[in-house]
């Protein structure tokens, strides 16, 4: 009997880390979801409240990041298809890579770079990868 117990705990015990790793996971796509979904009720306001502080103080409004995102990342705005790829975590720089696809179905791969601050996850930056071949 204690060595079925001991298995079992051992087992359990293993599996802490990916718990911990899916929570993560699961904490980002939650964060870049919603700014998604403030996005497609052009709710810029809100969507700026998911911005790490750097952003917010690049941008220093919601009306900037408006500009921004609607001139540099309209597939981000106004999406075709949202597709969740691959989370990263190198060395502490915790990324997502999320599939979009633009108005005309054009699909382009953006990382999304994270950043845990007291508050939460925040998104901390955007940046185009290679897409996939990805079939139509």
């Amino acid at each position: 009997m204690r060595q079925i117990f001991a298995a079992i705990t051992m087992l359990c015990l293993a599996a802490l880390p990916l718990r911990a790793e899916d929570a993560r996971t699961g904490a980002v796509i939650g964060v870049i979801q919603s700014q998604l979904d403030a996005f497609q009720q052009d709710d810029f306001a809100k969507a700026f409240t998911y911005a790490s502080p750097t952003i917010k103080r690049l941008f220093g409004n919601p009306a900037n990041f408006e500009r921004m995102v609607k001139n540099g990342f309209p597939m981000v705005w106004r999406p075709s298809e949202v597709q969740f790829l691959d989370f990263e975590d190198k060395a502490g720089q915790v990324s997502q890579n999320v599939l979009f696809r633009d108005a005309n179905g054009v699909p382009v791969v953006l990382q999304y770079i994270m950043v845990e601050t007291e508050t939460g996850w925040q998104i901390d930056g955007v940046v185009p990868v290679q897409a996939p071949d990805v079939a139509a």
